[in-house]
């Protein structure tokens, strides 16, 4: 048995951060199955968690990134101001090409999928609760490649988090309402965001979007 990640644990305090009841119930029925992981609290929203970590001690953080009010991005670089020590697992629907390496790189401890929490979230709390990192394999690969690198990074590394995620439900083909609605913003806002992406990855369509997040491993 690998003790590292399956040994016992003196209790581990979890805030679980989603803003859907019965994800966030889910997550309460698979964390049962370990002892010393104790669900310390919830929030359905990022200023919710920002009270939480205030008033209350936790050992881990589960964030999602589509939040309401600030979205887990914007909730990740404040926690990493507030709280330096606190660990964060990144727990999303958007696969790990999307936005794994930028969350680590924003301060995150690991990131798991929504589809891979079953039987990945009890591994993952228990080894970033440690103060280590979470990671699939093939991310793993893909960051060790990536230090290796030299040159410049990707155009779409210099998107602000929002704009990249703007450019990110773009190149899946999605409307600017849809946007609006999933971000919790108003469509013109959107379409400011969706400029600024034109502007400075130099492109003029959403089909130009499109292209460079399928060339690049960002969207399917």
């Amino acid at each position: 048995m690998n003790t590292e990640e399956k040994g016992p644990l003196d209790s581990v305090r979890v805030l679980l951060a989603d803003d859907h009841t019965l994800f966030r119930e889910g997550l309460k029925k698979i964390l049962s199955g370990a002892s010393e992981l104790v669900v310390a609290g919830e929030a359905a929203s990022g200023d919710e968690v920002l009270r939480k970590i205030e008033t209350e001690h936790y050992d881990v953080i589960v964030l999602d990134i589509a939040m309401p009010g600030k979205n887990g991005l914007d909730v990740l670089k404040e926690l990493r101001s507030r709280k330096p020590g606190l660990p964060v697992l990144i727990l999303t629907m958007y696969p790990e090409e999307q936005y794994a390496v930028r969350v680590l790189k924003a301060g995150a401890a690991g990131y798991l999928t929504k589809e891979s929490a079953p039987g990945e979230l009890i591994t993952a709390i228990r080894r970033i609760s440690r103060g280590r990192k979470y990671v699939s394999p093939a991310l793993a690969e893909k960051l060790a490649s990536d230090l290796g690198r030299i040159e410049k990074g990707p155009p779409h590394e210099q998107l602000s988090d929002r704009e990249y995620q703007v450019m990110c439900l773009l190149a899946s083909g999605k409307t600017i309402k849809f946007i609006a609605d999933e971000l919790r913003l108003s469509p013109p806002t959107i379409s400011t965001y969706r400029a600024r992406v034109l502007d400075k990855m130099s492109m003029k369509s959403n089909a130009e979007i499109t292209r460079y997040a399928i060339e690049n491993g960002l969207v399917k």
